[in-house]
């Protein structure tokens, strides 16, 4: 929303239940409005979480309600997702059975507690009628360029066999399995929120009252960094990409690590020992939370790069397995004096630490156990000399765009939102794929597309995938052949 001021998103909203018809009378709508919901987990029992939680909601509800507000207080259920489909498999019940019947013991208990939830106005995310609007939400964003497909490399748990976004992922273990997540290639379906990284940005100065911890927590995770790209020549006429935000340091540059599932890797991948090393990496790089706990791995190929600054200088190039090929480049160059994670990198390997920047000018350091990455001034770097470290990354960065090396360049950590699962019990994606290749959204007046009921758990994968007849269908405009997407989308959405 373009304004944040409670008073204007408040008008909005009475506006929209005025047009809505969401009350009956005249006297109702003169009122000023407040809306209040929460969506649970239909896991079977309230405990006493729920207890809290919908015993304090109803306390504002009341509040309101004495303070002359109209008062909206739905319930929704949140009855999609792989722990309903997981559970119903256990018990040999179908999820859409097993959630439902979840979902009246609940009722029930909610209700002895007398909270004054409108329950003429229960919705649940499994219904048809719910999942139509989301899918129709989908189908808008696809032709939008805001949702798209492509081969990417996901977390995989494989317990419950499907993609976890990184939200979903605990110190490198699915949040509800408890599995080693591992690294697997997929064709998944995005949304692309990196396109509204600044802007979310941007929006975080305009969060009044929130606790600067929260804030300071949302702006890492968006992660702006501002730096440059460098294109480092290879020993096989090839080149290799890199993101630094330390281009001043170009000078103590002793080595190149690269993602284990790099393009670079073609050249050497069916080496046996990389084949080794790539599995083990991808298996126990999950996210990018956990690379700071995990050891600092490399393999070291037969390839080098040419330092781009320092004549006859060769660096080796590693394959890495605490370099993530979704940040950046999938590629850095190890300054190891003042990167602490390139020193311990550098020290395993036995590669060069020259420092480069000095709290004083002219003036060495020694470099042991601890990098140095305080500010300070540039040494041992030719004609960076003497020049403090802003100054110098302002001059390098122009004099690698004018020797054509590279170019500066903003990134952000932020990734786009992986939304796609491989199983059954969720909101099905409204796609078709033609057999001319087209992609094609399912048009408005078809949907919902509903899930079959007559499923078979027993095979291995996504039912929907292996399902006799479901998947298969035809063009609506054409006539032509047409399959539906099999995955799901993910609860969250």
């Amino acid at each position: 929303m373009e304004n944040y001021n409670p008073l204007v998103i408040e008008n909005k909203w009475q506006s929209f239940f005025e047009k809505n018809q969401v009350f009956k009378t005249k006297k109702n709508l003169d009122k000023k409005f407040y809306c209040l919901e929460m969506f649970p987990y239909p896991s079977g029992n309230i405990h006493m979480g729920h207890v809290r939680n919908y015993t304090l909601g109803d306390i504002i509800a009341n509040f309101k309600r004495l303070n002359g507000y109209n008062v909206l207080h739905p319930m929704g259920w949140d009855a999609f997702g792989l722990p309903a489909e997981n559970a119903a498999i256990q018990n040999k019940l179908h999820p859409k059975e097993w959630t439902e019947k979840n979902i009246s013991i609940m009722k029930t208990q909610l209700q002895r507690l007398g909270l004054s939830i409108d329950w003429d106005r229960e919705v649940s995310t499994c219904n048809e009628t719910y999942y139509k609007h989301q899918q129709n939400l989908f189908s808008f964003f696809y032709k939008k360029n805001l949702a798209y497909k492509k081969e990417s490399y996901v977390n995989w748990d494989p317990i419950d066999q499907t993609v976890l976004a990184n939200e979903q992922v605990i110190d490198g273990k699915g949040w509800r399995s408890g599995a080693v997540i591992e690294k697997k290639k997929l064709s998944q379906w995005f949304l692309n929120i990196t396109k509204y990284s600044d802007e979310l940005l941007q929006s975080l100065e305009n969060l009044k009252g929130w606790p600067e911890k929260v804030k300071l927590m949302q702006k890492n995770w968006i992660g702006k960094s501002i730096g440059c790209e460098i294109d480092f020549l290879t020993n096989n006429e090839r080149k290799i990409k890199i993101f630094t935000t330390r281009p001043d340091t170009i000078f103590g540059a002793s080595f190149i690590a690269i993602a284990p599932d790099h393009p670079f890797t073609q050249f050497f991948e069916n080496d046996e020992n990389f084949l080794k090393f790539k599995n083990q990496a991808l298996k126990n790089i999950a996210i990018e939370s956990s690379l700071s706990k995990n050891e600092k791995l490399g393999f070291k190929t037969s390839y080098f790069v040419h330092h781009p600054f320092i004549k006859d200088k060769k660096m080796p190039i590693y394959v890495g397995n605490f370099i993530l090929m979704d940040y950046g480049t999938g590629a850095i160059y190890g300054c190891p004096a003042h990167d602490q994670r390139d020193l311990e990198f550098a020290l395993k390997y036995k590669l060069e630490v020259l420092p480069v920047v000095s709290p004083n000018k002219s003036q060495d350091i020694k470099i042991k156990d601890e990098a140095y990455v305080d500010d300070g001034f540039i040494i041992n770097s030719d004609f960076l000399n003497d020049l403090s470290v802003k100054e110098a990354q302002k001059k390098i960065i122009k004099i690698i765009e004018d020797k054509k090396l590279g170019n500066s360049k903003t990134i952000y950590r932020l990734k786009d939102w992986g939304i796609s699962r491989q199983r059954y019990w969720g909101c099905p994606i409204p796609i078709l794929y033609r057999e001319d290749g087209k992609i094609i959204p399912v048009p408005e007046k078809d949907l919902p597309v509903t899930l079959p009921e007559d499923i078979d758990f027993n095979k291995p994968g996504n039912p929907l995938e292996s399902h006799p007849t479901w998947k298969y269908t035809k063009c609506p405009e054409t006539g032509m052949k047409a399959i539906r997407e099999t995955d799901t989308l993910d609860t969250f959405v």
